[in-house]
Formats: structure tokens, sequence, C-alpha cells
């Protein structure tokens, strides 16, 4: 199965609650990922396009399969820091 999502990368576990907090009173996710994201994503708003099996670390892929589209994660811990992730498409 093929995923598609957009996230948001953060060093710190309290921060990427804070944001998920703002995007779940109205913050646009798109909007915090070009402010907060420390990925290299954030030009285009957290998105990451397509992938498949074995291209994201384990635990965002996971995380990725387990959440419905149009749905966002709780903060995922990754070796890369926190992420939230929105999940935008699946097939």
């Amino acid at each position: 199965m093929e995923l598609k999502a957009s996230h948001i990368l953060v060093k710190e576990y309290d921060l990427a609650r804070k944001l998920l907090q703002q995007i779940k009173q109205g913050a646009r996710f798109e909007d915090m990922a070009r402010q907060y994201s420390t990925c290299p994503s954030k030009s285009s708003g957290g998105d990451l396009g397509w992938f498949g099996p074995g291209k994201m670390v384990k635990e965002f892929e996971d995380a990725c399969r387990k959440t419905g589209v149009g749905s966002i994660t709780d903060p995922v811990k990754t070796q890369f820091g926190y992420h939230i992730i929105k999940v935008t498409g699946k097939k």
C-alpha cells in the first residue's frame, strides 16, 4: 500500500503537543509546518508526497498505516525528533 502524508517535525515533545493543540483549535496544518517544522518539506506545507513500504522510518510508517485519511496523529517519536503527521492518501 502506498501512503501520502504531510508532517511537522520538531525536536521537543512539548512543542509538538502545543502545535497539535493549536491545529485542533483551528490553526492550518500547512501554516504550522511552514513556521515550525525543521524538515525541508516545510516549504511545501509539510507535504511528503506518495511513498511505499520501507521508504520512511518504521515508527513513521506504522503511524501512517494506523491513521485514517484526513486524520492527524499524536506526536510520533523517531530518530529525527517528533512528528505530527497528517495522512492525506492511501492506495
